[in-house]
Formats: structure tokens, C-alpha cells, sequence
């Protein structure tokens, strides 16, 4: 068990934790979750993405703010042109990190699902007696 989570810190380390709580914090928006939807069909520009939304062209960008400083999308300006597209690089390493939890969890379940397993056959074996 402590090789398991020794593996896991270790391979934990080479995420950043800024970089993992910004995406995180991102992605708590369901506005934001909206806007990568849209984005993941292909780039479009911040009017585009506004219109989907039932808030004003501010607001839209506060969110888009907010998605580019975790590097979630990059902006583009062709003149007064704003055009955004996704980054999809700390959605991997976000789930990345959670795979490995994931990874770890399973193991710990199937552990503690062999130990009842094995629990229950001694009780059997005992009443049996």
C-alpha cells in the first residue's frame, strides 16, 4: 500500500499546483464549461460566443478572462476582432491528475473488496462449524 502512494505523490509532482487549481477553479463555471463546449467545435469570436449566453458582451469576456489566465483558450486579434480558441493542454494535465487518484482508488476498493471477500469466507467457515 505505501508503494501505491508513494507512486502517487511521485508522479503528483510534476504538475503544477497553481496551474491544476486555476484550471479547476475555471472549470467550476458552468458558463465557462459552456464556452470551452463551444470552443471544442472550433474557434470562434467573443460576439459569437456571447450570443449563446443570456448576459452581457462584460460578462462574457470577464469568464473568457478567466479561462485564459488558466491557459484554457488563447485569444487572437485580427483588428477589432477578438477570436478565441481552446487550449486543451491543462484540460489533459487536469485529467491526467485525476486519473491518477482514480488509479489509486480503484486499487484501494479492489484491496478492501478482497479483504471482505475473504472476511466473509472465514465467518462462513466458522458457522459452519
Amino acid at each position: 500500500m505505501w508503494q501505491a502512494l508513494s507512486y502517487l505523490f511521485n508522479q503528483m509532482v510534476k504538475y503544477s499546483p497553481a496551474a491544476l487549481n486555476r484550471t479547476f477553479s475555471a472549470l467550476a463555471d458552468p458558463t465557462r464549461r459552456r464556452i470551452l463546449a463551444q470552443l471544442a467545435q472550433g474557434d470562434r469570436c467573443v460576439t459569437r460566443l456571447a450570443r449563446r449566453h443570456a448576459m452581457s458582451l462584460p460578462a462574457v469576456s470577464k469568464h473568457l478572462r478567466v479561462l485564459e489566465k488558466a491557459g484554457l483558450l488563447r485569444r487572437r486579434r485580427y483588428g477589432r476582432v477578438h477570436e478565441m480558441q481552446l487550449e486543451a493542454k491543462p484540460l489533459k494535465q487536469a485529467a491526467q491528475w485525476v486519473e491518477e487518484y482514480r488509479q489509486f482508488w480503484e486499487g484501494s476498493l479492489d484491496r478492501l473488496a478482497e479483504y471482505l471477500e475473504k472476511t466473509n469466507k472465514a465467518a462462513d467457515k466458522k458457522r459452519r462449524k
